[in-house]
């Protein structure tokens, strides 16, 4: 991988552009080719991201979080030919070894100065607002939309006039049953020890089931969908910036949970859908 970097402008020492060559693009592809296989991913509204110029990808977490991701970076890069940069968890850009892969493929630290920095250089970013709490979610979450009150991201997306486009991922929600969350009882003695080392409680993952009593994920299907851009600049010139940051992430939470009934829809009427269907076309194929 060439990569040109200019560390004085992102955090962590991470590289400001990345050209991936050919052998990177298919060491992608193979690392994600398993979870392809096993979950036979549809993608929807690609054509939606720009080919070039900057842009914020604003998506829904599932459960765990990175089971489907690196499989939308992989289409996008290859159907659109940009490499998606993830705005990601400081606990995880903050542990050794995970940074670096992050970096090699893309993702740096979320914060604002990094944000501003990838948008002037023409970047498409891929932000959460979930966060890791969407990622470790409850019984009774299943693909709720956590974001809270938080505007960052509709903030900066103001700042530099850039177009928005609403993002939503389903599938990983159904692969399994989550038997055990953070607020369950049997979890108190582990919450107590975990807090007075200040663990963030609210991050600690579930127990679930995948195949039978296994954790071994079951085959669901896997569906994306990227929806039509928003207009950011509506909000350019508002007096009451705070006002409109979260009449922003408003209108965007509203378009990502839209994509995400519209793949529930999608799914619905997907004949295909069933692992032995899948494995029977295959086959035939």
């Amino acid at each position: 991988m060439n990569n040109e970097s200019t560390t004085a402008t992102l955090t962590d020492g991470a590289p400001l552009h990345i050209e991936l060559g050919a052998a990177d693009r298919r060491v992608m592809h193979a690392l994600v080719a398993p979870m392809r296989a096993w979950t036979s991913p549809r993608f929807y509204g690609l054509d939606n991201i720009p080919e070039t110029g900057p842009v914020l990808l604003v998506s829904n977490h599932t459960l765990f979080g990175a089971l489907d991701v690196p499989m939308l970076v992989d289409e996008v890069l290859h159907k659109r030919g940009r490499l998606l940069r993830g705005l990601a968890e400081d606990i995880l850009v903050g542990t050794p070894g995970v940074r670096e892969l992050l970096h090699r493929w893309g993702s740096v630290r979320a914060s604002r100065d990094n944000c501003r920095a990838l948008f002037a250089n023409g970047e498409a970013v891929l932000v959460f607002p979930g966060g890791g709490r969407e990622a470790v979610r409850r019984r009774n979450e299943k693909y709720a939309l956590l974001w809270d009150e938080r505007t960052g991201f509709a903030r900066m997306a103001i700042e530099a006039g850039v177009p928005i486009l609403p993002v939503a991922m389903i599938g990983a929600d159904d692969a399994f049953d989550i038997v055990i969350d953070a607020e369950h009882a049997v979890y108190r003695p582990l919450r107590a020890l975990a807090e007075r080392v200040g663990f963030r409680w609210e991050l600690a993952p579930p127990v679930v089931r995948g195949i039978g009593p296994t954790p071994i994920m079951r085959p669901e299907r896997f569906y994306f969908s990227v929806g039509t851009p928003i207009d950011t600049t509506a909000w350019t010139d508002a007096s009451d910036v705070d006002a409109a940051a979260a009449e922003l992430r408003d209108v965007v939470r509203k378009s990502v949970h839209e994509e995400i009934q519209y793949l529930i829809r999608r799914r619905e009427r997907d004949g295909s859908r069933s692992f032995g269907t899948r494995l029977v076309r295959t086959l035939l194929v």
